[in-house]
Formats: structure tokens, C-alpha cells, sequence
């Protein structure tokens, strides 16, 4: 399936998007992870089923999606606008929402706050944001104080294979042909070389999050069935803290598969089949919340 940029709107803010077969059915709206940007779906798009509208957005600040002006800030919320946006732009009551890392943080805030919008809720590598206790809110505060006068400055690299090589720094099983896809899609090019594409803005940290409480109260309220896929070498679900959040969304199916943080990247393929035997199940009346 051939894909085809479009521009949605949240509240006027523009975004960028990547659809494949307008009209087809189900639908299904792909967030991508912090730093990242829509095209880290691009495979796994392509591997599902032929007749399946799929939409990967770029949040804010990322990929080719506007950046806020000098002095503003990003914030987790604004997210959620995005989404929001991305849905009345397709004109689509309710969706399938697939989010990895941060875009899978971002599917769970948004199920509990529009449950009704959400059909179904796949989330890789992710359980949620880690603000940790209340106790550590202070020290959050304290951060972002440090961070305020800080200026964010892109960096310029000789290549964008220079770029897929400090994507991989921090990313050791990501193969190497993901990490230049990547790179390919989430640079542009400058004077001397190649930038990412990301607001840097955006790495300044946030000062507020949700402790953990708060965290459990709203995975607790989404109501969709979900499916959570992880990569053996990624994070683990397997301590008390994880857990206890999976109980708070009634257990729901945890997919471990060979790879790390990038599985979708990884492995495609497989994370495709997942998503279309559980999303078929969902539409079928098959899978319950």
C-alpha cells in the first residue's frame, strides 16, 4: 500500500500524517514514541491486511508536524489535543489506537479520557508514563528549575548514516537498516550536514507527570480491550510495579517477541499478525474488555 502525506488540525495546529487506503476498514491511528515520528510504522503498515485504512500521525513537535514558537513548551496533555485533532480531521467517530513508548502512554490517557472513541488499544513497550511516588514531585520541580535557562540547539551530523549510528548508541538491537530508515525520515537536510527533524525544545524536562497513583486510577478507567507487545530484550513487565498496573487493565494479553525497544522495527511482520488476529477478534465481538 502506497502511503499519502496529508495535514490534519488540532484545534488549527497543523499536523502531518501518513495514510494508507482512504475508506478501507477497520481504522487504525498509529502514535509513534518521544523523539520518534510516524514512519516508525511504516512496515508494520505494510504488512497488514490489504483492505485496512491506516493513519500514523507525527505528534507536535516531531517529524514534519509544526513546533510551538520560541518559549513555549510541550507538554504530555497536548497529546491528547493531538489525537483528538487527528480523529475529527479523518472524520472518524472511533479508531484502533496502536502507540509505541510514548505513543502508547498517550493511547492510554486518551482511551480513559474518550473511552468512546476508542475501539481497541495495542500498546508496545508501554505501560504508561514513570513519574514514580508523590513523594519525587519536588524533585521534578527541581529539574525543570535547572533546565529553564537552558538553550536546546540541534545538532548537525555528516550523514544520515551518522544519524542511524546515534540512533543505535542508544538503541544496541536495533538493525541496522531500521536505524537508517529512521534517520532517513526524521532528518533534514542543513549547512554542514543533516538535523533531526524534532523540536529540541522538547527534551527539556516537563516538572509535572503523574505519580503513581494517579497513573493507576487511569488504567483503571479504559474500558477497551488491550493487547500489550514488548521485546524480550525491552522493558520488563515482570517486577511488582508492573504488575499491579497490568491488574488495573484487567491483565490484559502481554505478547513478548525477539527484539528490544523498536520491536514494531524489529519485527514487523510478527507485530503486524498481532495486531490483525486482535483487532479482527475485537470487531467480531470476540474479544472483551
Amino acid at each position: 500500500m502506497t502511503a499519502s502525506p496529508l495535514t490534519l488540525s488540532a484545534q488549527g495546529f497543523p499536523l502531518h500524517a501518513q495514510e494508507r487506503n482512504r475508506g478501507g476498514a477497520p481504522a487504525l491511528l498509529f502514535l509513534h514514541g518521544f523523539l520518534d515520528h510516524c514512519h516508525s510504522f511504516d512496515w508494520v503498515c505494510e504488512a497488514l491486511p490489504a483492505g485496512w485504512r491506516t493513519v500514523a500521525l507525527d505528534f507536535r513537535g516531531h517529524g514534519r508536524s509544526a513546533q510551538l514558537p520560541p518559549g513555549a513548551g510541550y507538554h504530555l496533555a497536548d497529546h491528547l489535543l493531538d489525537v483528538e485533532g487527528a480523529l475529527e480531521s479523518l472524520g472518524l467517530p472511533a479508531v484502533h489506537l496502536v502507540g509505541h513508548s510514548l505513543g502508547g502512554t498517550v493511547s492510554l490517557l486518551y482511551a480513559a479520557a474518550r473511552p468512546q472513541r476508542v475501539l481497541s488499544l495495542t500498546a508496545i513497550e508501554s505501560l504508561g508514563p514513570s513519574g514514580g511516588e508523590p513523594e519525587q514531585a519536588v524533585a521534578r520541580l527541581q529539574r525543570l528549575g535547572e533546565a529553564l535557562s537552558k538553550r536546546w540547539r540541534r545538532r548537525v551530523y555528516p550523514s544520515v548514516e551518522a544519524v542511524a549510528a546515534r540512533i543505535r548508541e542508544s538503541n544496541s538491537s536495533l538493525p541496522e537498516r531500521a536505524a537508517l530508515h529512521l534517520a532517513l525520515h526524521g532528518t533534514r537536510p542543513v549547512e554542514g550536514g543533516f538535523e533531526f527533524t524534532f523540536d529540541p525544545t522538547l527534551r527539556r524536562p516537563s516538572g509535572i507527570a503523574l505519580d503513581e497513583p494517579q497513573l493507576l486510577a487511569v488504567l483503571s478507567a479504559v474500558r477497551c480491550p488491550v493487547q500489550i507487545i514488548h521485546g524480550d530484550a525491552g522493558y520488563s513487565f515482570d517486577d511488582a510495579q508492573m504488575r499491579e498496573r497490568l491488574s488495573r487493565l484487567t491483565s490484559p494479553p502481554l505478547i513478548s517477541l525477539p527484539g528490544g525497544h523498536y520491536v514494531h522495527l524489529e519485527r514487523p511482520t510478527e507485530v503486524a499478525g498481532h495486531l490483525a488476529r486482535f483487532i479482527s477478534r475485537v470487531d467480531s465481538g470476540a474479544a472483551a474488555p
